[in-house]
This record gives C-alpha cells, structure tokens and sequence, in this order.
C-alpha cells in the first residue's frame, strides 16, 4: 500500500512538471510583449507582471480574451489560439514563477 502511494504520488510530481514545462514552452511566444517569466521589462508600468498571480486568475482572464469578453487590443487574438489545456498550462507556468513585484 505504501508503495502505491509512494508511486501515485511520483506520478503525479512528474505530471506536474511536465505541465509547467509544456507551459514554459507554450508561454515563449508570450514573452516580447509580457517579458521573460511574466517579469515585465518595464517594471509592471506597460503590462500587469504576471509572475506570481493566481494560476485560476491568469486562466480566467486568458478565457475572457478568447471569448472576447475582456477589452483587448490584441490578447484575444493571440489567445483564440490556445486551447483550453494550453491556458492552464501557461497559467500554470506563470503562477510557478516568483516576482517581488507580483501581489
């Protein structure tokens, strides 16, 4: 039983990072407007600093710029692109990375 649980729970580790990889990966596209890791070249002055937000919040706003319910110059383009495992991945990522400026 241990090892059941010992296994279950090295799945699930595994899983985990290769989601935050696929989410690194997918968010590399991302990085010339939002800065590397979310951490924005400008200091959160241009863009909000994504680094450290809450993965549910990330995600929620990435949906509302896909669906084209939050205003957008060009977000929702770009995110009409991802599917919805992609948003949570790139969520995922985000809210992985540490930044003194996130809240």
């Amino acid at each position: 039983m241990n090892l059941l649980i010992v296994t279950l729970l090295a799945l699930a580790a595994s899983s985990h990072a290769v989601a935050l990889e696929n989410g690194q990966r997918l968010y590399a596209s991302c990085a010339g407007c939002h800065g590397t890791a979310g951490l924005d070249a400008g200091g959160g002055k241009l863009l909000p600093v994504l680094a450290g937000q809450p993965k549910d919040a990330l995600a929620a706003s990435m949906r509302a710029f896909k669906e084209g319910t939050r205003p957008a110059t060009i977000m929702g383009q770009i995110a009409k692109g991802y599917s919805d495992e992609q948003i949570e991945q790139i969520a995922g990522y985000l809210a992985a990375q540490r930044s003194t400026q996130a809240k």
